[in-house]
């Protein structure tokens, strides 16, 4: 296989989220929320993947034809918000006019946030909450928190998205890397083990999937405070 294919193969790849994409929907709209999250948990699998392979075969040089970072922000925005929003409002966990609140505040702050021109900081971290409603939403599933929690927590990462917050991006924040890498890894194992036992309330996937999801949520900003060692000392 070629270089150039190679670089092509990823793009192909890439392009399965939006299979998966509908395949959680199609789950979604039957009210069969743990097959969705399933399907999630794949798309958000195939997501770590592609970004290292994108970068090893070079496909903006080898398969230019196809812009692979626009294809991750249509499936990212798929996958990320618009399922999630959409499971979050359906399921009842937010009845009534509290439903269309969160839904209106989740598409429209993260449409907002995904055209943002500094997304990105310099050590390719997020500046701001970076939209992952899928990782947010299914902890709200498992946990079944007050309608008051789960606005509390829908209000403040929306605001959060546009505040100088730093959040890591588990492969490519090279600082801690070597604990944030396995703790993405493990946060995808239990957040599948939550969804394919149901989101049973005394499965040990529970307590795993929240520990997880503290330090990928709070290690960004932990870093702003805690400053780096000086690389020449």
């Amino acid at each position: 296989m070629t270089l150039n294919q190679r670089a092509l193969f990823v793009h192909l790849l890439t392009a399965t989220g939006a299979v998966f994409a509908m395949l959680a929907l199609l789950a979604a709209a039957q009210g069969k929320w743990a097959v969705m999250f399933l399907w999630l948990v794949v798309a958000f699998a195939v997501d770590g993947l592609d970004g290292p392979l994108a970068r090893k075969y070079d496909v903006k040089s080898n398969a230019p034809r196809f812009d692979g970072v626009l294809l991750d922000l249509i499936i990212d925005y798929l996958t990320y918000v618009f399922i999630p929003a959409f499971a979050l409002f359906q399921s009842g966990l937010l009845p009534g006019w509290t439903g269309w609140v969160a839904i209106i505040v989740i598409t429209f702050s993260s449409a907002m946030y995904f055209a943002d021109t500094r997304m990105k900081t310099e050590d390719n971290s997020f500046h701001g909450f970076p939209g992952c409603w899928n990782m947010v939403i299914i902890v709200l599933f498992a946990l079944h928190p007050s309608i008051g929690v789960i606005l509390t927590v829908v209000a403040l990462l929306a605001v959060a998205m546009f505040l100088p917050l730093k959040f890591i991006h588990p492969v490519r924040t090279e600082r801690w890397r070597a604990v944030s890498l396995p703790m993405a890894l493990a946060w995808t194992f239990f957040a599948g083990w939550a969804a394919w036992v149901e989101f049973d309330p005394v499965s040990w996937a529970h307590w795993g999937l929240v520990a997880t999801s503290l330090y990928l949520i709070c290690v960004g900003i932990v870093q702003q405070i805690v400053p780096a060692r000086d690389a020449g000392r």
